[in-house]
């Protein structure tokens, strides 16, 4: 295996499997947009962020059904990859990964994982904030016990807690069918809300309009795909984002890959 040990050519790699997902959503008719910390970069340095190493897409919940069923890419070396796909999958949520690549993960011992992106798809969630708390308690709930079944290494600060979790009678299956129905099951409402991970907390919810249609912004010298009401979903989840953070707050991941 040869290192990947530059940034840049890192960066290379997932803009490859950018391009190739943008293509086929285009010619699919399948939504997407550039969200979080790529969304950031998009905004205010016109790529990424300087010290950032990753790209997070959101889908709403339809395109990303239809996604990870049917996306293809013309040179074979991407697939998608999924809870329901991937045996003792870490993540809750869709990546699309480069075939050729391998990904060192800590959280994935033994989970072999190319250089990816990361997909998540946008739900619906109540407007009531009582019932809005009891969705996220019961989410985390679900994600804590998921994630110690599946990890060798305690993901948790007790170990009391490690140990419990981890010997919980249910399997990792049956933890992903209540977590899709938990996180699918709320009707139309005026909020939407990426449920599957860890976080977001509630304050990562912003309004259903943000998404009613997406707009052309650019990235790395390339136009890509965004909510139409991004400024608002950016404000709510990050406050001041045009804001650069004081210096010490600028980390830049590490990261252990390789060409196979």
């Amino acid at each position: 295996m040869t290192p990947i040990n530059d940034i840049n050519e890192l960066r290379s790699i997932q803009i490859g499997i950018l391009d190739s997902i943008h293509e086929f959503c285009q010619r699919e008719g399948i939504t997407y947009y550039l969200s979080s910390g790529t969304l950031i970069g998009a905004v205010r340095h016109k790529g990424y962020i300087p010290w950032d190493d990753d790209i997070d897409l959101y889908m709403p919940r339809e395109s990303y059904e239809r996604f990870i069923k049917s996306f293809l890419c013309k040179s074979g070396h991407y697939r998608v990859i999924n809870p329901h796909t991937e045996p003792n999958y870490y993540y809750t949520f869709a990546k699309v990964v480069d075939t050729r690549t391998l990904m060192v993960e800590t959280e994935t011992p033994g989970f072999e994982i190319g250089v990816f992106i990361d997909i998540f798809p946008i739900d619906y969630i109540t407007d009531d904030p009582e019932e809005r708390a009891k969705v996220f308690k019961r989410k985390h709930q679900l994600y804590k016990i998921r994630r110690c079944k599946i990890s060798h290494n305690n993901p948790l600060y007790s170990k009391a807690a490690y140990f419990v979790y981890k010997h919980w009678p249910r399997s990792i299956k049956s933890l992903n069918n209540e977590i899709e129905r938990l996180v699918t099951g709320c009707k139309k409402s005026t909020s939407v809300c990426n449920l599957t991970e860890s976080g977001p907390s509630i304050k990562g919810c912003f309004p259903a309009s943000c998404i009613a249609s997406d707009v052309d912004i650019e990235f790395e010298g390339k136009m890509y795909k965004t909510m139409v009401g991004y400024k608002e979903y950016l404000t709510m989840t990050y406050g001041d984002y045009m804001t650069l953070p004081p210096p010490e707050k600028r980390v830049q991941h590490s990261f252990e890959a390789y060409w196979l």
